[in-house]
């Protein structure tokens, strides 16, 4: 941690940079999954303390927002102080100021607790199962994986093309699902044979008239291709679509596997 003496010696650019990394350090911190090297170390003063006089310095930014401003100079006023909300508040303001947007596996997103997030307390549907294929961003694969455990899959599926569940902005923007759920990487003739198979694309029957297997598999494709004739031919239970009416009549991979997922979920509840 630098000793916010030290700040009023950098330029401004180089001190906002500076600042908006000490910020998401303190936060990660405070959530207690600070990494290696970077926990609170400043001896001089409290963390909370050294939280507000770095809180200070931003108030005194020319380029701060009048909104930002009122927001964190209510936060040093309030007590008990919100550590955790003030370097947020506070980070967001100078990568704004900046120029620069955190993508969501920047954000700083504090675990569950150990006992909920283990393995052997998750709830799922048994035999619910989705096969990933060729999915290339990385933001997109944490994306899938996120869902699919919030939604109760039991497992996930990949292509030997898919991007690697470890990649770090798979990791973050999983939010620990992928170590939760875990994975088999398979090629589509590897996928299990006793279970429905089929695919999420165009052209199919519209969701809401899908009679969604109590279990099966369900195939989803490349952000640039879709799914591919071979996993066309895989699925024999059959074609689900999501109607659109948009311009262009588009969805991200991530989000349309959310809404079949949702459909899906509310399938089962009603065969219950």
């Amino acid at each position: 941690m630098i000793d916010p003496e030290k700040l009023f010696q950098l330029g401004a650019g180089q001190k906002r940079r500076k600042l908006a990394l000490c910020f998401g350090e303190l936060e990660r911190d405070i959530a207690g999954i600070a990494e290696k090297g970077t926990e609170y170390n400043f001896a001089k003063m409290s963390r909370a303390d050294y939280t507000k006089a770095l809180v200070r310095i931003v108030l005194q930014d020319p380029k701060l927002s009048p909104d930002a401003y009122s927001h964190l100079n209510s936060l040093l006023e309030t007590q008990p102080f919100d550590e955790r909300r003030a370097c947020n508040l506070a980070r967001n303001a100078l990568l704004a100021i900046i120029g620069t947007f955190p993508a969501e596996w920047d954000l700083v997103i504090a675990p569950h607790s150990a006992e909920s997030n283990t393995v052997e307390n998750r709830k799922f549907f048994p035999g619910v199962c989705v096969y990933a294929e060729d999915i290339r961003s990385p933001f997109n694969v944490g994306s899938i994986f996120r869902t699919a455990e919030a939604m109760g899959c039991e497992k996930v599926y990949i292509s030997p093309q898919c991007t690697d569940p470890a990649q770090s902005k798979a990791v973050r923007s999983s939010m620990g699902c992928i170590e939760t759920l875990g994975y088999t990487r398979c090629s589509l003739d590897e996928l299990p044979q006793d279970k429905p198979i089929f695919v999420l694309e165009t052209g199919g029957t519209p969701i809401g008239e899908f009679k969604f297997p109590k279990e099966g598999i369900v195939i989803i494709g490349s952000e640039e291709l879709g799914v591919s004739p071979e996993a066309l031919k895989k699925a024999t239970y059959g074609h689900v679509t999501i109607p659109m009416t948009g311009l262009k009549a588009s969805l991200n991979v991530g989000v349309a596997f959310g809404i079949l997922m949702q459909a899906w979920v509310q399938a089962l509840q009603n065969q219950a």
